[in-house]
């Protein structure tokens, strides 16, 4: 009986591990609702704690050097008081896997900006984690719109053959365990030569990419926008 149980859990181990990644419906609302949860968090549990709970170990944020989200945050003290935020707009790309959100913030001082944030899906039980957070003083906050938008990419197309064996045997009939990287949405937050920072998202429309966001800041010490 031993034995059947060790083969047979052995078995089931390899049939998870042989199952692929879980695909999820590009959801903007799911988005929505995790920027929400972010902000209450911050309200409830503390600022930097939320950022701490909600980041990737990837997730890189600017201060205002581009730096490793989780070892800036580590040991960091909250704020008596956290910022607040809410979405306004929320861009998913095709395989429902990456998303921008953007819209704005207000500190306990009254002072305003707005911010931009880059979500990932966890692959094993599907949470959104950011990968990048990073914002702005502004002298007025930024329009909203009487609701939020969500918006999805459209889906590239396979380029004619992709998927045909290398011997030209025909198409694959098993789908592959990893499924093709998606670019139906990009992303890119880098440092400007003068010190500044850029923080563009692209999204693909089905004829050509869509800049969607573009933030620009200014280096430290020179007016807001």
């Amino acid at each position: 009986m031993k034995g059947k149980s060790a083969l047979l859990a052995f078995s089931l181990f390899a049939l998870v591990a042989a199952r692929p990644p879980l695909r999820f419906q590009p959801d903007p609302s799911s988005v929505i609702a995790a920027e929400l949860a972010f902000n209450w968090m911050a309200q409830d549990k503390g600022q930097w704690t939320a950022f701490r709970a909600t980041a990737a170990k990837d997730a890189v944020m600017f201060v205002p050097e581009k730096v490793n989200a989780q070892l800036w945050l580590k040991g960091r003290a909250d704020p008596p008081q956290a910022v607040q935020w809410s979405p306004s707009i929320v861009y998913v790309s095709c395989d429902g896997n990456l998303a921008a959100s953007t819209g704005n913030w207000t500190r306990p001082d009254g002072s305003v900006g707005y911010f931009t944030t880059i979500w990932r899906r966890e692959p094993k039980k599907g949470q959104w984690q950011w990968i990048m957070d990073h914002g702005d003083r502004l002298a007025g906050a930024r329009p909203t719109p009487e609701y939020l938008i969500g918006k999805v990419a459209t889906c590239q197309r396979r380029a004619r053959g992709e998927g045909d064996s290398a011997a030209g045997r025909g198409p694959q009939r098993s789908p592959p365990t990893t499924p093709p990287a998606d670019l139906s949405l990009t992303w890119t937050a880098d440092v400007t030569a003068d010190g500044g920072r850029e923080v563009v998202v692209k999204m693909w429309t089905g004829e050509a990419y869509e800049t969607v966001i573009d933030d620009k800041v200014a280096p430290e010490g020179k007016a807001d926008g």
